[in-house]
């Protein structure tokens, strides 16, 4: 890597916070700097081009620089930025999210997926009137209180994966295995003061982890049988996976659905979606107060408007087009380990994928732990080098986009075959 990267990364620490704006970013020795992108490739400070399979981890879903979003974008600009009262833009896409999205009686848009799952949380307690809430190991919801937590002792209580939480907060949230159904009824069995489950439908946050046959079926079920709001967690999966997101992909329609990456295609918004009887407690009709200035900001709003209809116009080409690439690339990066005498795992549905540099099924955060992470730097290095760029991390998930082609596709797979020959020896 030339010198410009580390220059403006030299430059970055003296000012911000370890040089990043979100530790994802950081990696030995320094994260290269970008200056624009196009279609599949991402253009560095060091005049490097590359194949991006990080896609804003996973916003990306119609590539960089999309040229219907921008247009609308740059149409929005000029007649202004923000209004702080409410747009007619606002209301036609919450109702194209009602259109789309099996659970969407109602919609509240706000800026960021975190902000999006911390209040589905509060309006669960507050229409359940309890105060405890279910998540899965190796999930992610965000970066608050409520659910920066991991399993404690062996009554499962959380505890603060953080400094500066509040341990009296964590202690509400009870952590489960994922993929351990058994375990999280034993959970539910032992307390009846749980608000809600909230869950990734497909975890994406510790690779790329598949739920079994029937396991999300099964947790819709009990949380009906038990009166807990059911909360997925699709700030990944969303309008990805399906044009209604996991909750068509896999026919389950849960209470509360929260949104954000693949809904602006870039552009900073979210959604909560759900039960009309539950997102009525919102204020001002409602006792539970969130509030933003810039939710419903109508750039982003029309950046979604732009990117939502695409999708619709298009779904039968875009969907199809996405999972067969990614199919494309998984099949041959299989193939090729096979040649090679490499026994690794690589999980994938739909336009996502991860390889883990362990064996066996990879399947909850416990197996997924077992991954070489110093194998995985080196590889990730290696990638690099030839032109393609993944996430920099194992507990992250590889993306697709409609502007991924076959010869990206092939390229890719070429060169996930000289990085693993690269790393054979360290395996």
């Amino acid at each position: 890597m030339s010198s410009n990267s580390k220059f403006l990364f030299d430059r970055a620490k003296q000012v911000i916070p370890s040089g990043v704006n979100s530790p994802v970013r950081f990696y030995e020795p320094y994260p290269f700097f970008a200056v624009s992108g196009k279609g599949s490739k991402i253009f560095t400070a060091d005049h490097k081009s590359c194949i991006d399979y990080c896609m804003g981890y996973g916003s990306l879903l119609l590539g960089h620089a999309y040229t219907a979003v921008l247009e609308s974008v740059k149409s929005q600009i000029d007649k202004g930025t923000l209004f702080c009262v409410p747009t007619e833009k606002e209301v036609k896409l919450s109702e194209t999210i009602s259109k789309v999205v099996p659970c969407a009686e109602m919609t509240r848009l706000v800026n960021t997926g975190a902000e999006a799952t911390m209040n589905a949380i509060r309006l669960a307690r507050s229409f359940t009137k309890k105060k405890k809430i279910i998540k899965f190991e190796g999930c992610y919801h965000g970066a608050h209180d409520y659910v920066l937590a991991r399993a404690g002792d062996s009554t499962r209580i959380g505890v603060p994966t953080s400094e500066g939480t509040i341990e009296e907060v964590s202690s509400q949230t009870l952590v489960v295995p994922y993929n351990d159904y058994s375990a999280l009824e034993q959970v539910i069995n032992k307390d009846d003061n749980i608000a809600c489950i909230i869950i990734e439908p497909v975890p994406a946050n510790i690779g790329l982890i598949i739920p079994d046959k029937q396991y999300l079926n099964e947790i819709r079920k009990m949380t009906q049988k038990r009166e807990i709001v059911l909360i997925f967690d699709e700030v990944i999966t969303g309008f990805r996976l399906a044009l209604g997101g996991a909750s068509e992909f896999f026919g389950i329609k849960p209470d509360l659905a929260t949104f954000a990456k693949a809904m602006g295609n870039g552009f900073p918004i979210a959604a909560i979606a759900g039960k009309k009887e539950i997102m009525e407690q919102f204020s001002p009709s409602g006792k539970v107060y969130q509030a933003s200035t810039y939710a419903g900001n109508p750039v982003s709003v029309s950046a979604s408007m732009a990117t939502i209809e695409t999708l619709i116009n298009s779904k039968n080409e875009i969907y199809p087009k996405i999972a067969r690439t990614c199919d494309r690339i998984v099949q041959g990066i299989n193939d090729e380990m096979e040649q090679l005498g490499l026994d690794l795992t690589i999980n994938a549905i739909g336009s996502m994928y991860q390889l883990f540099f362990t064996s066996g099924n990879v399947d909850d955060e416990k197996s997924a732990n077992k991954s070489d992470l110093a194998i995985f730097k080196k590889f990730h290095n290696e990638l690099f080098k030839r032109g393609i760029f993944i996430p920099p991390s194992q507990f992250e998930t590889c993306f697709i986009s409609i502007a991924h082609s076959e010869d990206d596709a092939d390229k890719t797979i070429e060169c996930y075959t000289d990085a693993l020959r690269k790393v054979r020896g360290s395996l």
